[in-house]
């Protein structure tokens, strides 16, 4: 919770400072890109994370992007904050953040039965979204009120507390790879693995997919519907995010009470369905009431959707492996980068409700594709 809720303030108060700088939709979508431009290197991080004590992998990255916020904060309090610099520091951030998925989540699968899994990926989940309804509206009053600086003070304390908390976790015993194996070794044999895992590589898929045409959503296209569709400042742009946030929280809570979840496979592409489905919706309202409202079924789609795709992962794969898969997961996040692009260029040279129904629309359209090429995942 505390290194989501800096990560989702630092996202917000960064693109809003990128849209007020340069008052451009596509540089905006293209510093989300940014922070997705090392992501080819998620698998070897999630050797790393197989090898070394993920706890300590953890705790190092949090400190790492708590010194980054603060050496925004002092380019900010300084005056010398150039829009490169919003570019270079992302590009590191982002770099950090690919060590932080694989140590943190299989931490927590680490430390729960088998039978708990299900329970446990969706309060992970929800820890995760509890971010999205405070960090986003923290941000843009913090933004408001004290300008970015106040915003990059709380985000550094957050990743602080966040590298302190993950030194005292525990978890049950697992199994390492082999520490004479080379981590290029690891990486090709986990590859190998997933290849023969038709409902592991079918949910991987499913994350590209999301990536591509969900996230950057609420990620490029919310803050330009705020400013230039709903009339919001940055306030309002917070509480655009947190009532997605709000969504959020409410699917992962939802899924929480069903630890022996059946059907899994057809609630994900359900999932998925809506998701996109409230983003076409959400294109089409110029009210901003109208539009919170939306945005909470968007989050509810969206947190079902994280929680559905790790499940049948998670049931499925050694232990071993955990770290290597959830670098492949991240490698899907890859597509965010092309859809952010994509979705900001559209948004400029269109319009943001072009964009949305764009994106919806290729979603649900690959979507259903992957359920007729993989039948296991409908049956799972």
């Amino acid at each position: 919770m505390f290194a989501g809720m800096g990560s989702q303030m630092e996202t917000l108060v960064v693109a809003w400072l990128v849209l007020t700088l340069t008052d451009s939709p596509f540089l905006v979508g293209l510093i989300s890109s940014v922070r997705l431009a090392t992501n080819f290197i998620s698998l070897f991080a999630g050797a790393v994370a197989d090898r070394l004590p993920r706890r300590l992998v953890l705790a190092a990255v949090e400190f790492t992007l708590a010194s980054l916020a603060v050496l925004m904060l002092a380019l900010v309090m300084t005056g010398r904050l150039e829009v490169w610099h919003l570019f270079a520091i992302t590009f590191f951030v982002g770099m950090a953040r690919l060590f932080q998925l694989p140590a943190a989540q299989s931490l927590a699968i680490d430390s729960v039965p088998q039978e708990q899994i299900a329970t446990a990926v969706a309060l992970t989940t929800m820890s995760q979204n509890m971010n999205l309804v405070i960090g986003p509206l923290l941000g843009g009053i913090l933004f408001e009120l004290f300008g970015p600086q106040g915003a990059f003070v709380l985000i550094a304390v957050l990743y602080s507390l966040s590298g302190i908390s993950a030194l005292f976790v525990r978890t049950s015993r697992v199994t390492r790879t082999q520490q004479m194996e080379s981590v290029m070794a690891a990486v090709i044999q986990a590859i190998r693995y997933v290849k023969g895992q038709q409902l592991i590589w079918a949910a991987l898929v499913i994350a590209v997919i999301i990536n591509l045409t969900g996230f950057p959503f609420h990620g490029t296209l919310v803050p330009i519907f705020a400013r230039d569709v709903l009339g919001q400042d940055a306030a309002g742009l917070g509480l655009l995010i947190s009532a997605f946030g709000i969504g959020a929280v409410t699917g992962s809570i939802f899924l929480s009470l069903f630890p022996e979840l059946k059907n899994v496979g057809k609630l994900l592409i359900l999932s998925v369905v809506v998701w996109h489905g409230s983003m076409a919706a959400f294109g089409a309202s110029t009210s901003f009431p109208v539009s919170l409202a939306i945005l909470v079924v968007t989050g509810f789609a969206f947190s079902s959707t994280l929680v559905l795709i790790m499940i049948p992962i998670w049931r499925t794969a050694l232990p071993e492996y955990r770290g290597r898969i959830i670098g492949l997961r991240i490698l899907a996040i890859y597509a965010s980068a092309g859809g952010s692009l994509s979705s900001g260029g559209i948004a400029g040279a269109f319009s943001p409700a072009l964009a949305a129904n764009v994106s919806a629309g290729v979603g649900i359209a690959l979507t259903g594709i992957l359920a007729v090429v993989a039948p296991k995942l409908t049956r799972a």
